[in-house]
């Protein structure tokens, strides 16, 4: 194919994902004008029933939790594709040495931006902590906590280069994390029929409703999804990363 052909097929592509888009979006209904009933009565159930402060928490990791459930083992299986993927490419080229000139150096990384580096990793993963542990109480929980812890881990090649993040984030323990987390989540499942009830039922005390050890199971589950995320998301990123320092150069395909 041409590039003027695949030019004109994007073109199409384009035009008709965007004419979705706007006829998805004019579609919605306006601004504090709920139309359905499901919401109406997740509000007023939660609080009584979980007591959770959080409905979106309460669907997310209670009343749909096998939902969720099956979510973070997508994500679990896509970053071990990811993995596959990029270390069959690596092994093809066992005698490349590291070619660190393709990523960031310390001597690239201006002491502004190492400095603001270093100052912002540790308050970007305590945010994503709080997120992840107040996601019963408060907006958030483990999937937009994890994002945000996975955000300042990295900042250590941002603000460092390749070898700093390769020493301070060990292949071996990112992948552990992200294993420890879907197998959590899974084991916090069980626990309902191993006591006789059913998979996922909220069998932990509830405790007082607004308050952190509230809940039952949620902050557990919130916390198994933080950890698997934002460790998958840096394992992503370690395996882009390690490819591209091990690999400089690939031949353009035409």
């Amino acid at each position: 194919m041409t590039h003027r052909a695949r030019l004109i097929v994007f073109a199409v592509g384009a035009a008709g994902f965007t004419l979705l888009m706007l006829w998805g979006v004019f579609g919605l209904p306006r601004y504090g004008h709920y139309q359905g009933p499901y919401g109406d009565v997740i509000n007023a159930a939660v609080t009584g029933e979980r007591h959770i402060a959080e409905a979106v928490g309460a669907v997310t990791f209670d009343y749909r939790g096998i939902d969720t459930m099956g979510e973070e083992v997508i994500l679990f299986a896509a970053v071990a594709g990811v993995a596959i993927v990029l270390r069959e490419q690596q092994g093809d080229d066992e005698e490349e040495d590291l070619d660190e000139s393709a990523g960031r150096t310390g001597s690239d990384t201006s002491e502004t931006v190492r400095f603001i580096g270093q100052l912002m990793l540790p308050l970007t993963v305590l945010v994503g902590l709080y997120v992840v542990g107040h996601g019963h109480v408060s907006p958030g929980g483990g999937f937009q906590g994890g994002v945000v812890i996975a955000g300042g881990l990295l900042m250590l090649y941002v603000a460092g280069d390749y070898r700093a993040m390769q020493r301070q984030l060990p292949l071996n323990a990112v992948e552990g994390a992200e294993a420890t987390g879907v197998a959590g989540y899974v084991a916090i499942a069980i626990i309902g029929l191993v006591v006789g009830t059913a998979l996922l039922d909220n069998v932990f005390p509830l405790g007082t409703s607004g308050q952190l050890l509230s809940g039952g199971m949620v902050p557990l589950l919130n916390l198994t999804v933080g950890l698997e995320v934002g460790a998958g998301i840096v394992l992503v990123a370690i395996e882009f990363l390690d490819d591209m320092v091990r690999v400089p150069q690939r031949p353009v395909i035409r």
